[in-house]
Protein backbone atom coordinates (compact mmCIF):
# COMPACT_ATOMS: atom_id res chain seq x y z
CA UNK A 1 0.00 0.00 0.00
CA UNK A 2 3.05 2.28 0.22
CA UNK A 3 2.87 3.02 -3.49
CA UNK A 4 -0.78 4.03 -3.16
CA UNK A 5 0.08 6.37 -0.29
CA UNK A 6 2.83 7.93 -2.42
CA UNK A 7 0.40 8.38 -5.31
CA UNK A 8 -2.19 9.97 -3.02
CA UNK A 9 0.48 12.38 -1.82
CA UNK A 10 1.24 13.41 -5.40
CA UNK A 11 -2.47 13.99 -5.95
CA UNK A 12 -2.58 16.18 -2.84
CA UNK A 13 0.31 18.24 -4.21
CA UNK A 14 -1.60 18.67 -7.46
CA UNK A 15 -4.65 19.90 -5.52
CA UNK A 16 -2.59 22.56 -3.72
CA UNK A 17 -0.83 23.74 -6.89
CA UNK A 18 -4.06 23.87 -8.91
CA UNK A 19 -6.08 25.84 -6.37
CA UNK A 20 -3.15 28.21 -5.78
CA UNK A 21 -2.88 28.85 -9.50
CA UNK A 22 -6.62 29.41 -9.85
CA UNK A 23 -6.79 31.54 -6.68
CA UNK A 24 -10.07 29.73 -6.03
CA UNK A 25 -11.47 26.24 -5.66
CA UNK A 26 -12.15 23.67 -2.98
CA UNK A 27 -9.02 22.13 -1.44
CA UNK A 28 -10.43 20.86 1.88
CA UNK A 29 -12.76 18.18 0.56
CA UNK A 30 -10.40 17.37 -2.30
CA UNK A 31 -7.65 16.53 0.19
CA UNK A 32 -9.97 14.43 2.36
CA UNK A 33 -11.00 12.34 -0.67
CA UNK A 34 -7.52 11.90 -2.15
CA UNK A 35 -7.03 8.38 -0.79
CA UNK A 36 -10.43 7.26 -2.09
CA UNK A 37 -9.67 8.77 -5.51
CA UNK A 38 -6.32 7.00 -5.52
CA UNK A 39 -7.71 3.57 -4.75
CA UNK A 40 -10.50 3.91 -7.30
CA UNK A 41 -8.27 4.99 -10.18
CA UNK A 42 -5.13 2.99 -9.43
CA UNK A 43 -6.57 -0.26 -8.05
CA UNK A 44 -10.32 -0.66 -8.21
CA UNK A 45 -11.79 0.48 -11.50
CA UNK A 46 -11.54 -1.14 -14.92
CA UNK A 47 -10.36 1.88 -16.94
CA UNK A 48 -7.89 2.76 -19.68
CA UNK A 49 -6.64 6.36 -20.03
CA UNK A 50 -5.73 5.60 -23.65
CA UNK A 51 -9.37 4.70 -24.35
CA UNK A 52 -11.46 6.85 -21.98
CA UNK A 53 -14.74 6.12 -23.80
CA UNK A 54 -14.39 2.34 -23.77
CA UNK A 55 -18.02 1.13 -23.45
CA UNK A 56 -16.90 -1.67 -21.11
CA UNK A 57 -15.14 0.65 -18.65
CA UNK A 58 -16.31 1.14 -15.10
CA UNK A 59 -18.01 4.50 -14.53
CA UNK A 60 -17.32 7.14 -11.90
CA UNK A 61 -19.56 10.08 -11.00
CA UNK A 62 -18.25 12.85 -8.76
CA UNK A 63 -21.50 13.80 -7.07
CA UNK A 64 -19.82 16.44 -4.90
CA UNK A 65 -18.59 18.19 -8.03
CA UNK A 66 -16.94 21.10 -6.23
CA UNK A 67 -13.99 18.86 -5.29
CA UNK A 68 -13.00 18.89 -8.94
CA UNK A 69 -9.39 19.81 -8.02
CA UNK A 70 -9.00 16.38 -6.40
CA UNK A 71 -10.68 14.66 -9.33
CA UNK A 72 -8.53 16.48 -11.90
CA UNK A 73 -5.31 15.82 -9.98
CA UNK A 74 -6.22 12.11 -9.95
CA UNK A 75 -7.01 11.98 -13.66
CA UNK A 76 -3.75 13.77 -14.45
CA UNK A 77 -1.75 11.42 -12.22
CA UNK A 78 -3.42 8.45 -13.95
CA UNK A 79 -2.42 9.79 -17.39
CA UNK A 80 -5.64 11.14 -18.85
CA UNK A 81 -4.01 14.51 -19.56
CA UNK A 82 -0.73 16.29 -18.67
CA UNK A 83 -0.21 17.27 -15.05
CA UNK A 84 0.76 20.75 -16.27
CA UNK A 85 -2.91 21.28 -17.17
CA UNK A 86 -3.72 21.48 -13.45
CA UNK A 87 -2.23 24.99 -13.39
CA UNK A 88 -4.98 26.10 -15.80
CA UNK A 89 -7.75 25.30 -13.29
CA UNK A 90 -10.71 27.66 -13.65
CA UNK A 91 -8.97 29.78 -16.27
CA UNK A 92 -10.73 30.94 -19.44
CA UNK A 93 -10.13 28.45 -22.23
CA UNK A 94 -9.09 25.63 -19.91
CA UNK A 95 -10.79 22.24 -20.03
CA UNK A 96 -10.54 22.17 -16.22
CA UNK A 97 -13.35 24.32 -14.93
CA UNK A 98 -14.78 24.67 -11.43
CA UNK A 99 -16.94 21.59 -11.86
CA UNK A 100 -16.29 18.56 -14.09
CA UNK A 101 -17.64 18.66 -17.65
CA UNK A 102 -18.02 15.48 -19.68
CA UNK A 103 -17.74 17.44 -22.95
CA UNK A 104 -14.24 18.78 -22.34
CA UNK A 105 -12.19 16.69 -19.91
CA UNK A 106 -10.89 13.20 -20.77
CA UNK A 107 -11.95 10.62 -18.22
CA UNK A 108 -15.00 12.48 -16.93
CA UNK A 109 -18.09 10.26 -17.19
CA UNK A 110 -20.67 12.79 -16.00
CA UNK A 111 -20.85 16.56 -15.64
CA UNK A 112 -21.59 17.46 -12.04
CA UNK A 113 -21.91 20.37 -9.71
CA UNK A 114 -25.43 20.78 -8.36
CA UNK A 115 -25.28 18.78 -5.14
CA UNK A 116 -27.42 15.66 -4.93
CA UNK A 117 -27.73 15.08 -8.67
CA UNK A 118 -24.65 12.94 -9.21
CA UNK A 119 -25.92 9.89 -7.34
CA UNK A 120 -29.08 9.95 -9.46
CA UNK A 121 -26.95 9.83 -12.61
CA UNK A 122 -24.93 6.96 -11.15
CA UNK A 123 -28.10 5.02 -10.35
CA UNK A 124 -29.25 5.53 -13.94
CA UNK A 125 -25.92 4.22 -15.26
CA UNK A 126 -26.17 1.16 -13.00
CA UNK A 127 -29.73 0.46 -14.17
CA UNK A 128 -28.59 0.79 -17.79
CA UNK A 129 -25.90 -1.82 -17.20
CA UNK A 130 -28.47 -4.20 -15.73
CA UNK A 131 -30.90 -3.67 -18.61
CA UNK A 132 -28.28 -4.22 -21.31
CA UNK A 133 -26.43 -7.05 -19.60
CA UNK A 134 -23.20 -5.04 -19.37
CA UNK A 135 -20.81 -5.98 -16.58
CA UNK A 136 -19.33 -2.57 -15.81
CA UNK A 137 -19.60 -1.21 -12.29
CA UNK A 138 -20.58 2.30 -11.24
CA UNK A 139 -19.00 4.32 -8.44
CA UNK A 140 -20.08 7.68 -7.07
CA UNK A 141 -18.52 9.92 -4.41
CA UNK A 142 -20.74 12.08 -2.22
CA UNK A 143 -19.99 14.61 0.49
CA UNK A 144 -21.51 14.20 3.94
CA UNK A 145 -22.95 17.69 3.69
CA UNK A 146 -24.34 16.80 0.28
CA UNK A 147 -26.47 14.00 1.72
CA UNK A 148 -28.63 16.66 3.34
CA UNK A 149 -30.18 16.91 -0.16
CA UNK A 150 -33.45 15.03 -0.57
CA UNK A 151 -32.58 13.84 -4.07
CA UNK A 152 -29.83 11.67 -2.58
CA UNK A 153 -32.42 9.60 -0.74
CA UNK A 154 -34.80 9.36 -3.69
CA UNK A 155 -31.92 7.91 -5.71
CA UNK A 156 -30.94 5.60 -2.86
CA UNK A 157 -34.50 4.35 -2.55
CA UNK A 158 -34.49 3.41 -6.24
CA UNK A 159 -31.04 1.82 -6.03
CA UNK A 160 -32.09 -0.40 -3.15
CA UNK A 161 -35.41 -1.24 -4.79
CA UNK A 162 -33.66 -2.29 -8.01
CA UNK A 163 -31.04 -4.37 -6.15
CA UNK A 164 -28.20 -2.56 -7.90
CA UNK A 165 -25.25 -4.64 -6.74
CA UNK A 166 -23.17 -3.00 -9.49
CA UNK A 167 -23.38 0.36 -7.69
CA UNK A 168 -21.02 1.61 -4.97
CA UNK A 169 -21.81 4.87 -3.17
CA UNK A 170 -18.92 6.38 -1.21
CA UNK A 171 -19.61 9.08 1.38
CA UNK A 172 -16.64 11.29 2.24
CA UNK A 173 -17.51 11.78 5.90
CA UNK A 174 -15.09 14.55 6.89
CA UNK A 175 -17.67 16.13 9.19
CA UNK A 176 -17.46 19.65 7.80
CA UNK A 177 -19.29 21.67 5.16
CA UNK A 178 -19.00 25.27 4.06
CA UNK A 179 -21.04 26.55 7.03
CA UNK A 180 -19.32 24.42 9.68
CA UNK A 181 -19.91 21.09 11.39
CA UNK A 182 -22.47 19.00 9.50
CA UNK A 183 -24.01 17.92 12.81
CA UNK A 184 -24.77 21.57 13.62
CA UNK A 185 -25.91 22.70 10.17
CA UNK A 186 -28.35 19.86 9.49
CA UNK A 187 -27.23 16.53 10.93
CA UNK A 188 -27.34 13.57 8.52
CA UNK A 189 -26.43 11.13 11.29
CA UNK A 190 -26.71 8.18 11.67
CA UNK A 191 -25.51 7.89 8.08
CA UNK A 192 -24.99 4.12 8.04
CA UNK A 193 -28.46 3.40 9.41
CA UNK A 194 -30.08 5.57 6.75
CA UNK A 195 -28.44 3.65 3.90
CA UNK A 196 -29.28 0.34 5.57
CA UNK A 197 -32.92 1.43 5.65
CA UNK A 198 -32.77 1.85 1.86
CA UNK A 199 -31.57 -1.76 1.40
CA UNK A 200 -27.85 -1.00 1.09
CA UNK A 201 -24.96 -3.15 2.20
CA UNK A 202 -23.02 -0.69 4.39
CA UNK A 203 -19.30 -0.70 5.22
CA UNK A 204 -17.81 1.88 7.59
CA UNK A 205 -14.08 2.59 7.30
CA UNK A 206 -11.20 4.94 7.98
CA UNK A 207 -11.03 6.65 4.59
CA UNK A 208 -7.27 7.15 4.89
CA UNK A 209 -6.39 3.51 5.62
CA UNK A 210 -5.71 1.71 2.34
CA UNK A 211 -6.13 -1.73 3.88
CA UNK A 212 -9.62 -0.78 5.05
CA UNK A 213 -10.40 0.87 1.72
CA UNK A 214 -9.35 -2.27 -0.16
CA UNK A 215 -11.43 -4.50 2.11
CA UNK A 216 -14.49 -2.28 1.68
CA UNK A 217 -14.36 -2.44 -2.11
CA UNK A 218 -13.79 -6.20 -1.94
CA UNK A 219 -16.91 -6.53 0.21
CA UNK A 220 -18.84 -4.43 -2.31
CA UNK A 221 -17.86 -6.74 -5.18
CA UNK A 222 -18.75 -9.83 -3.17
CA UNK A 223 -22.18 -8.50 -2.17
CA UNK A 224 -25.01 -9.68 -4.43
CA UNK A 225 -28.53 -8.28 -4.66
CA UNK A 226 -27.82 -4.97 -2.89
CA UNK A 227 -25.95 -1.75 -3.67
CA UNK A 228 -23.10 -0.90 -1.30
CA UNK A 229 -22.50 2.31 0.62
CA UNK A 230 -18.99 2.89 1.94
CA UNK A 231 -18.99 5.46 4.73
CA UNK A 232 -15.42 6.75 4.81
CA UNK A 233 -14.45 8.71 7.92
CA UNK A 234 -11.90 11.27 6.76
CA UNK A 235 -10.12 14.47 7.77
CA UNK A 236 -10.95 17.62 5.85
CA UNK A 237 -7.72 19.12 4.49
CA UNK A 238 -5.83 15.86 5.16
CA UNK A 239 -2.05 16.18 4.92
CA UNK A 240 -1.79 19.96 5.24
CA UNK A 241 -1.24 21.12 8.83
CA UNK A 242 -3.18 24.37 8.76
CA UNK A 243 -6.06 22.99 6.66
CA UNK A 244 -6.89 19.86 8.65
CA UNK A 245 -10.33 19.94 10.30
CA UNK A 246 -10.88 23.58 9.32
CA UNK A 247 -14.20 24.38 7.65
CA UNK A 248 -12.71 27.66 6.40
CA UNK A 249 -10.67 25.64 3.86
CA UNK A 250 -13.79 24.19 2.28
CA UNK A 251 -13.67 26.73 -0.53
CA UNK A 252 -10.56 28.88 -0.01
CA UNK A 253 -7.40 28.73 -2.12
CA UNK A 254 -3.90 28.90 -0.60
CA UNK A 255 -1.78 31.93 -1.44
CA UNK A 256 1.87 31.52 -2.40
CA UNK A 257 3.15 31.49 1.17
CA UNK A 258 0.49 29.02 2.25
CA UNK A 259 1.21 26.82 -0.77
CA UNK A 260 4.87 26.64 0.22
CA UNK A 261 3.92 25.51 3.73
CA UNK A 262 1.43 22.99 2.37
CA UNK A 263 3.90 21.48 -0.07
CA UNK A 264 6.49 21.28 2.71
CA UNK A 265 3.98 19.38 4.85
CA UNK A 266 3.34 16.96 2.00
CA UNK A 267 7.05 16.60 1.33
CA UNK A 268 7.47 15.35 4.89
CA UNK A 269 4.95 12.60 4.14
CA UNK A 270 7.12 11.46 1.22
Amino acid sequence: MASLAATANEIRKGIIKATNSAKSGHPGGSLSAADIFTYLYFEEMNIDPANPKDPNRDRFVLSKGHVAPGYYATLAERGYFPKEDLLTLRKIGSHLQGHPCIAHTPGVDMSSGSLGQGISCAVGMAISAKLTGADYRVYTLLGDGEIQEGQVWEASMLAGHRNLDNLVVIVDNNGLQIDGNIADVCSPYPIADKFKAFNFNVVEIDGHDFDQIADAFAQAKACKGMPTAIIAKTVKGKGVSFMENQASWHGSAPNDEQMAIALADLAKLD
